[in-house]
Order: structure tokens, then C-alpha cells, then sequence
């Protein structure tokens, strides 16, 4: 019913090595030209991410769209939560508004409402691995997408740089967002030992490579369409560089094509201090939170620093049982980690020792988390494996919330690179660094050519 639908997708101009931000007029046109070629449905399902991706900009997409849809169909929303818990109230109204009633929200439960639509052969694992991850994975998903109950699907989130799929959502946002709990541990621990670092930026990843399986062979019938978004972040503004919308893998390679140059950040050379800050609204957990160890832990040099700022966590986990199982083995190395997982430790959950092999340093250099001593003591912390500070201390010495990305001179001659958004991007040395403000460390910026071809063929009434 979908697989027909016209792509419909704006980035913004090139303008000096770096992409212009979308007006919301602008995306909202073309949130317009994509509905009005939509098929009729007179039962609509939204599904995008929860508050842990606050600055995808999804929550205004699906805000506007809500109102746009409910006014001919039935519509609801379905965040794609995974294994998080569920949106509180507050958290709904601060990423979607206050105008969309309570009875429109669905709530995904990754251990009851999934269905197995399909099994990814071992030899296929295999292949796409080199040999790394030899069993099947299985495919489930939440019975909504599959079991007719909805005549349109639209998928909405951000793609960035991404430690298990290379590149998030498209259908991770489905696969993982709205999947069980094989999908989840299988797919995880794929992705795990195929080095995350060598993953991290890719569009194309074994892990992508399975859940593009999983679209072909078991999908197909599912009336699944996909709203992409490339975002920053500049101060407290999430800034749209660019919108994709369609049906085809090729709605997410533009996307990916767009975020692989506003999102990922190079380095002449490794620093030896990162500082990083959590927003306490969007993260309360180490299984959200250490999307700062991941995306920064390729620009700190042996033995040096991370430094984790996180005044709003208190927990570890984002459910009971991952949280009960991150608190007792901790963030220990990838060896003590297999070596449990040989032992039978993580029956069934396998994408806890994923998460905690892609969380340690391996050694290579400190990690430390400054935290709330009210919400988690300094000996849970150390017991994980972390260093521990007290955020009090740590936004003292160092007003990250005040100060500019990038690296900066302490008064006391201190040099620190300061990462205020980890989430949104990820940090590597090397590259082909561009003209920036910060003289000493560069920010990617386009591949003009590639860019300027993208732009025109996406834009076509822009002349450049």
C-alpha cells in the first residue's frame, strides 16, 4: 500500500562548509506535501522515540501531525520505548505538548506485546559478521505493526551516529523501538562483537545488514512508512538540517548521508580530558547516560579522562532486571565480560553484557561520573567500576551548561574538550577537519561536492 509513495525530503543550504537549519514553516510544508499523497487510512499509528531522544525533534513532528491525521482517522501514538519504562505524564508533555489527549498514547511492552514474524539464519549472521556472530536471531516486533489493526504506520526519529546499527533508526526505530526480547539481545550482542568503533558513523553494519533482512523477507505487507530527521543542538536550540520522508531504504541513506556530516565531529589528535553533560530531563539511567562513554571514547588518549556530568541519574538500568544485573557485575572490561556470558550469567538478556562491553574503557583510560550523591551514593558508583565525583563539585569546577563545546583553557591552565550533547553525535581523530572557530579542534563540515548534489537532487527549485 506504501511501497509506491513519493519521497518527500528538504535539507537546508549549504552555506559556508556547514548545512543551514530548517524553519519550522518549512518542515511542516513538507510534513503537508507527504500527507497529502498518502493512501486512505482510517487508522493511524505513530510511532516515535521516547524523551531520551529530546532533541530528534520528533515530538513536534508528531504533535503536528496528530492534530493533521485525527481530523479524518483515528490516530494514536506508540512510542518506540525498547526496553525503557514508559513516558511518564510530565515527560509527554514536555517532547510532544500538552495537546494530545492521554486516551491517544499506547505504551509498548517489550516482554508481552511482541509477535515472531521471522528467524535471520545463523549463515546469513555469519556472513554479514565475518564469522563473528554465528546463531539466528530471531525477529519479533509489537502485534500492532503486523496484525492489521492499523492501516498506516509512520515511523519518526532521528538518525545519528549509532554504537549498535552504525546509524540510528529507520527500522531500528521498529526492530529495537517496538522489538522483544530476542531481537533485543540478539541483535545487541551481534553488534557488540563487531567492535562498536568500527561501527559507529556506517550506514551499512552487520547489525543494519540483519534488520534489512528482516524488512524484506518479513515486513513487507506491514503499511510502514518513515519520517527521518538530521538535528543539533546550538545553546538550548534543536535545529533541523534536514527532513526525509518516503517508504524506501533510500528516505534513511540520504538521512544518513546528511548526519554523517553534521553529525560526526573530527580531531587533529586525541585530547587528554573529556567533560561531558547529560541533560537531567533526558537521562536518568547509565544504559542511556553512557551514550557519552560510547561516542567519545575514540578522541581520549591512553590514560586519559571522561569525565561524565549527569545530575539527573539514579539508576542503572532502565527496567528492574537490567538494572539489578549492571549493579552486580559492573562495567568490568570486555574479557571479564565474555567470560561471564560463557558461564551462563546473562541467560536470556544478552543485551546487558553487550551494554557493558561498549561502556568500558577497556583499561585505556578513567571514566568518572558526577552524580547527584542523593540519588546514587559513591559506592554504587565505584562498585560498577566508575570513578565517582559529586555534581556539585563537578559543575564548580567545571559550568559545563555555561561554557561552549569544544576545548577550552581552564584559569588554572587546565585543557578539557567539553561534549554537551553526546547523544548527538559522535567524536573521532582524523577526518578531513574544516574550518571552524575553534582553531585547535575542528568540527567536520560538508564534502561540498557530495553535499551540493544531495541538496540539489532533494531541493530541486534551490539553484546553487
Amino acid at each position: 500500500m506504501v511501497e509506491h509513495v513519493r519521497e518527500h525530503s528538504l535539507i537546508g543550504q549549504p552555506d559556508h562548509g556547514r548545512i543551514r537549519p530548517l524553519k519550522r514553516a518549512e518542515i511542516y510544508r513538507v510534513l503537508d506535501r507527504m500527507t497529502e499523497g498518502l493512501p486512505k487510512a482510517g487508522r493511524i499509528l505513530l510511532v516515535p522515540p521516547d524523551i531520551t531522544r529530546l532533541y530528534s525533534y520528533a515530538g513536534v513532528i508528531t504533535s503536528y501531525l496528530y492534530k493533521k491525521l485525527s481530523v479524518d482517522a483515528l490516530v494514536r501514538i506508540l512510542p518506540a520505548t525498547g526496553t525503557h519504562r514508559p513516558m511518564t505524564p510530565g515527560e509527554r508533555c514536555r517532547f510532544f505538548g500538552r495537546d494530545i489527549p492521554d486516551h491517544a498514547f499506547l505504551i509498548h511492552d517489550w516482554c508481552r506485546d511482541t509477535v515472531d514474524i521471522g528467524t535471520v539464519p545463523g549463515a546469513y549472521c555469519a556472513q554479514v559478521s565475518a564469522g563473528r556472530y554465528t546463531g539466528d536471531i530471531c525477529a519479533q516486533v509489537n502485534h500492532h505493526i503486523v496484525d492489521q489493526s492499523f492501516d498506516l504506520i509512520l515511523s519518526i526519529g532521528q538518525v545519528v551516529p549509532h554504537e549498535v546499527t552504525g546509524m540510528s533508526n529507520y527500522t531500528k526505530n521498529i526492530l529495537v523501538g517496538l522489538g522483544g526480547r530476542r531481537i533485543i539481545n540478539e541483535s545487541h550482542m551481534l553488534g557488540a562483537v563487531c567492535n562498536l568503533e568500527t561501527i559507529m558513523g556506517n550506514t551499512d553494519t552487520p547489525v543494519r545488514a540483519v534488520f534489512d533482512y528482516i524488512e524484506e523477507h518479513f515486513l513487507k505487507q506491514a503499511p510502514l512508512m518513515y519520517i527521518l530527521t538530521v538535528t543539533s543542538q546550538a545553546k538550548e536550540d534543536r535545529l533541523v538540517h534536514g527532513i526525509f520522508t518516503g517508504a524506501s531504504r533510500q528516505v534513511f541513506e540520504h538521512a544518513a548521508a546528511l548526519a554523517r556530516e553534521c553529525n560526526i565531529t573530527y580531531l587533529p589528535k586525541a585530547v587528554e580530558k573529556v567533560v561531558a553533560y547529560l541533560e537531567p530531563e533526558e537521562f536518568s539511567s547509565f544504559w542511556v547516560g553512557n551514550k557519552a562513554v560510547y561516542r567519545t571514547r575514540m578522541i581520549i588518549r591512553d590514560g586519559g579522562e571522561l569525565l561524565v556530568i549527569a545530575p539527573g541519574l539514579k539508576d542503572f538500568g532502565e527496567n528492574p532486571e537490567v538494572d539489578r544485573l549492571i549493579r552486580r557485575y559492573g562495567y568490568k572490561g570486555t574479557e571479564r565480560i565474555m567470560e561471564l556470558v560463557r558461564e551462563g550469567e546473562f541467560a536470556d538478556m544478552t543485551m546487558v553484557p553487550a551494554h557493558m562491553i561498549h561502556s568500558s574503557s577497556e583499561g585505556r583510560f578513567k571514566i568518572t561520573y558526577a552524580v547527584d550523591p542523593r540519588k546514587l551514593s559513591p559506592q554504587e558508583v565505584q562498585a560498577a567500576g566508575y570513578g565517582y565525583m559529586d555534581v556539585s563539585e563537578a559543575l564548580k569546577r567545571y559550568p559545563v551548561v555555561c561554557m561552549e563545546d569544544g576545548m577550552q583553557r581552564m584559569e588554572d591552565g587546565e585543557e578539557i574538550y567539553v561534549v554537551k550533547s553526546p547523544a548527538l553525535g559522535v567524536w573521532k581523530v582524523g577526518g578531513t577537519p574544516l574550518r571552524n572557530s575553534n582553531a585547535a579542534f575542528r568540527k567536520t563540515s560538508t564534502n561540498s561536492q557530495g553535499m551540493l548534489r544531495l541538496f540539489q537532487r532533494l531541493n530541486p527549485r534551490y539553484v546553487i
